[in-house]
This record gives structure tokens, C-alpha cells and sequence, in this order.
């Protein structure tokens, strides 16, 4: 469980440095970076900052060589605005969130189409045998 202090010093870090790659990065590798997470350790030395691209693998692999070379510059930027004695070091990891999204959805699309397909079946499902295949008690003559 992390601490009260550690959590904000990790939202903090995620608004400077979504806010300085929006605005002082000018890298053309970088593309359209969204800051997902940011995870901190309790003695605040490193902070893991998770990030989602928009596009393909290319893309992905680009805006992961950017975000490395202006790593100095963000940690930098991060320094400043903390102020605290100790900067933490950065570790930029992709985050997957946007893949495992992507895959539920296709988990969706093929469980609605069997679906589908189960209810087409039961609508035009008839029996095999008779139409009331329950036994139904005999009525007397008698009576």
C-alpha cells in the first residue's frame, strides 16, 4: 500500500510530465502519448510512468525511443516543479491497456455472435418426436 505522500507525489509527476511532453518535447519519434499511470516507490527514488500510443507498432516503438532520449529533460522538469531533495528517476513502460481493451472487444464481438447463432436455433428449433412429447393421462371410458 503506498503512502499518502508517495500517491501524490506520483500524480504530480504524471501531470508535469504529461504537461511537458505536450508542450516542450518537440521530438518527431513522439507521438500521441497518453500518461495512463504513474507508480512511485515509498523512499520516492524511481517512478515507473505508464503510457498508451495511438497507432501501430511503429508508432509504439518511435514515441519509446523519444520518451528515453528526453528522459533527462522530464526528470529535470520533475525536479523543478517537486522540489524535493531527492528526484526520482524515471522508467517509461507501455502501457497495455489499450491491446488487452482491443482483445476484450473481440472477446465481446465472438460471444454476441454466438449468441446469435444460439438464438436463431432455438427459433427455429422443432421437436424430434411428437409435438407433445409429455406423457399425458388417459381418460377413462367409463366415466
Amino acid at each position: 500500500m503506498p503512502s499518502h505522500r508517495a500517491a501524490k507525489v506520483a500524480d504530480r509527476i504524471k501531470v508535469v510530465v504529461a504537461q511537458t511532453l505536450e508542450n516542450r518535447i518537440k521530438d518527431p519519434r513522439l507521438g500521441f502519448v497518453t500518461i495512463t499511470d504513474v507508480r512511485v516507490t515509498g523512499d520516492l527514488q524511481q517512478a515507473s510512468i505508464f503510457y498508451t500510443v495511438l497507432g501501430d507498432d511503429e508508432a509504439r516503438a518511435n514515441t519509446a525511443k523519444a520518451l528515453e532520449s528526453a528522459k533527462g529533460l522530464l526528470r529535470t522538469e520533475v525536479g523543478r516543479e517537486l522540489g524535493t531533495r531527492i528526484v526520482p528517476t524515471l522508467t517509461f513502460f507501455a502501457d497495455a491497456l489499450s491491446e488487452t481493451a482491443r482483445n476484450f472487444e473481440d472477446l465481446l464481438d465472438q460471444v454476441r455472435k454466438h449468441d446469435e447463432e444460439i438464438a436463431h436455433l432455438r427459433d427455429t428449433a422443432r421437436p424430434v418426436a411428437d409435438a407433445d412429447p409429455y406423457r399425458t393421462p388417459r381418460i377413462r371410458e367409463s366415466e
